[in-house]
């Protein structure tokens, strides 16, 4: 059986620790190393306390570059960069990068964006994978239809809420449990920076595409988790659109079009995406959800790795989701 080296740079924060959960069960998976300079030398169960006889892995200061296949990078956005401006990588070495640093498309890097319902084929040959924001994937997976098949001819509508876990490990004054438990409020109103990566998606499918996506992201009183509500002017009626995105996602493993009204749950702690419709008048409105720290980041960055390898697609993401 293939087993894959894997490094993981950034290992002590949120995203790091659900891609750690995944990839000491991967069937084809070893974990070389886990960097992190402030925790070096300490279990790494101390950090991320689910893994408690799970692995007796260590965090590391050490930067064992040649003895892995794959690189994770979990670093803080901004320094993934810098990571690589300071670090000799080789070049059989597959990087995955889950910050914001090379998601838009530049002549300056080689790194290509990794929603696998949008760049599958791309992702299987790929070197160096961009992993999409958790928003942009939420929001991508109801407009990506619409997009390929020319009929983003309006301005779009978007409210999303996430859970605390979407603003990182650190607590903050808009994070911690006080503050957070039993309330609600909107942030970056139509300034979010998921914004880039979804308008030059959608433009991928619909190069004309030149109209105003209205996004109000909205923190969240939970834990994990993004439910996104979409509306935009659609002429097809909702027999016509369920067979456009039923369509779109066959081949899909981990998105869904669904026929009943679904709810978060059905998504937290898996790598799926939940896809449901309803027409209005005119309008089609679009729900799509998925866990922000999977689908939204540490599964998604294991498909893709799936997908760089050759390997089963699922392998290590058969994850059951909450429920009840």
């Amino acid at each position: 059986m293939i087993k894959i080296k894997v490094g993981i740079i950034g290992g002590a924060g949120y995203t790091a620790g659900e891609l750690l959960r995944i990839l000491i069960f991967h069937p084809n998976v070893e974990i070389a190393f886990i960097n992190s300079n402030s925790n070096a030398g300490n279990p790494i169960s101390n950090i991320h306390s689910g893994l408690i006889g799970e692995t007796d892995l260590k965090f590391t200061s050490q930067l064992p570059l040649t003895e892995v296949d794959a690189l994770i990078l979990c670093s803080a956005h901004g320094d993934s960069k810098k990571f690589m401006d300071n670090n000799i990588v080789p070049a059989s070495v597959k990087i995955i990068d889950l910050s914001t640093d090379f998601r838009a498309k530049s002549p300056n890097h080689d790194f290509v964006y990794g929603l696998p319902e949008l760049n599958r084929n791309n992702i299987r040959t790929a070197n160096h994978i961009a992993n999409p924001g958790c928003f942009a994937t939420t929001i991508q997976l109801a407009l990506l239809p619409l997009a390929a098949a020319g009929l983003l001819t309006d301005e779009i509508h978007v409210n999303a809420i996430t859970g605390s876990t979407g603003a990182g490990v650190k607590p903050s004054d808009t994070s911690h449990f006080s503050w957070r438990n039993n309330n609600i409020s909107i942030y970056k109103a139509f300034a979010h920076q998921h914004m880039q990566e979804i308008g030059q998606s959608l433009r991928q499918l619909q190069n004309n595409f030149d109209k105003v996506v209205n996004f109000i992201p909205v923190r969240g009183n939970f834990a994990r988790g993004i439910f996104s509500t979409t509306y935009t002017t659609c002429k097809l009626n909702l027999e016509e659109a369920k067979h456009l995105y039923s369509d779109f996602y066959k081949d899909a493993v981990f998105t869904f079009v669904v026929d009943q009204n679904p709810d978060m749950k059905q998504v937290v702690n898996t790598n799926k995406g939940i896809v449901y419709l309803e027409k209005h008048g005119d309008k089609l409105l679009i729900v799509s959800m998925i866990d922000n720290l999977l689908k939204g980041a540490s599964g998604q960055a294991v498909q893709n790795m799936n997908l760089m390898f050759g390997l089963d697609e699922k392998a290590g993401l058969q994850l059951k989701s909450i429920g009840f």
